[in-house]
């Protein structure tokens, strides 16, 4: 089978590997479509505690090939998805039920073989079926459910007003999440009007184009077009951006919550008033892909509580990968690119 085979940063073939065959407990996927994101392009540059060699890829929508022993809960042909996400189950953070902090976590096409190939075998456990989804919604999966760990993460209090920024597609599905659990506005903020247009489409109440380049001045036009024009009861910053981060506390309400979603570099810094903090309460949280959201996220996509219609603009095949990742870094047209095999 062919496979995206990484063997350090920034290196990479096509190469024909052995297709692997399911252990007692293991299925089988033949690989559809896999979604690429930005965490992607860290693990491409060596960033996000990738481990080498590798296969990457976390955004999984195929269909059951075979079946290890003992797997009792698939049936073959049927359309799956993947949680990529392992917690070791023996650390302190994992015994308290807090997995997501595992000392040990893992995940699937940053420590272990991923989804940009034909094939792929994995544990029973962590799959999920996405029997009758359209496979253009259910590749939202893993995406969805890092959005679901947000809102969890998030606890939106019925009534408050919520700003996001970021266009991107997870920004996208957090915003319509924290509607849905209760937000009474919800407010995305990005620099690029076509993905803002999209938000609009997909039920968000109000968009604000940003400029890049002026945080002050950002931060005066997003105050003024709050709901009492004094902020946001809940700052989310979904665009890795320290510039953007910069901004988030004084846009919060007193009282309020910031959470810190985007994928920034390890030695990026955000700067902020600490006696502003103090004084008003603001609380700031962070949100880290997650371990146990995806039946929750699923059952979003399925009921329609979260859209993906209209977030996929590029689609290349596998041995286009070098392409797709391209269109992620720098086509300013992209939004949510798929690999198909």
């Amino acid at each position: 089978m062919k496979a995206v085979v990484y063997d350090a940063p920034r290196s990479y073939a096509i190469q024909e590997i052995p297709l692997p065959e399911p252990l007692a407990g293991e299925v089988r996927i033949k690989i559809n479509q896999v979604g690429v994101c930005g965490t992607d392009l860290h693990i491409h540059h060596g960033e996000f505690q990738a481990k080498f060699p590798l296969i990457p890829g976390h955004e999984l929508v195929g269909n059951i090939d075979a079946l290890g022993d003992g797997v009792e809960r698939f049936t073959a042909g049927e359309q799956v998805t993947v949680n990529p996400n392992i917690n070791c189950g023996h650390c302190d953070y994992c015994l308290a039920g807090r997995l997501i902090l595992c000392e040990n976590l893992k995940g699937m096409g940053s420590n272990f073989p991923g989804f940009f190939a034909e094939y792929v075998t994995v544990p029973a456990t962590l799959v999920f079926s996405v029997d009758g989804l359209d496979p253009d919604v259910a590749v939202f999966s893993e995406p969805a459910a890092c959005a679901m760990h947000g809102l969890e993460t998030l606890q939106v209090r019925p009534g408050g007003s919520a700003l996001v920024f970021g266009a991107g597609p997870t920004g996208l599905l957090l915003a319509q999440l924290i509607a849905s659990g209760g937000a009474s506005s919800v407010t995305v903020a990005a620099p690029t009007q076509y993905k803002l247009d999209t938000a609009k489409r997909l039920g968000i109440d109000n968009v604000v184009l940003i400029d890049r380049n002026d945080a002050g001045g950002n931060a005066a036009t997003l105050k003024a077009a709050s709901p009492n024009g004094d902020g946001y009861d809940f700052v989310v910053e979904a665009t890795g951006s320290p510039a953007i981060g910069d901004i988030c506390v004084p846009l919060t309400r007193n009282g309020g919550t910031v959470m810190v979603y985007g994928v920034t570099k390890s030695e990026d810094v955000v700067k902020f008033h600490p006696f502003d903090v103090f004084r008003r309460e603001i609380t700031i949280k962070g949100s880290f892909a997650e371990i146990s959201s995806f039946a929750a996220a699923i059952a979003a996509l399925r009921s329609g509580r979260v859209r993906t219609d209209g977030i996929i603009t590029h689609r290349f095949q596998l041995d286009d990968y070098a392409k797709a990742l391209e269109a992620v870094a720098s086509n300013p047209l992209a939004h949510k690119v798929v690999i198909y095999t």
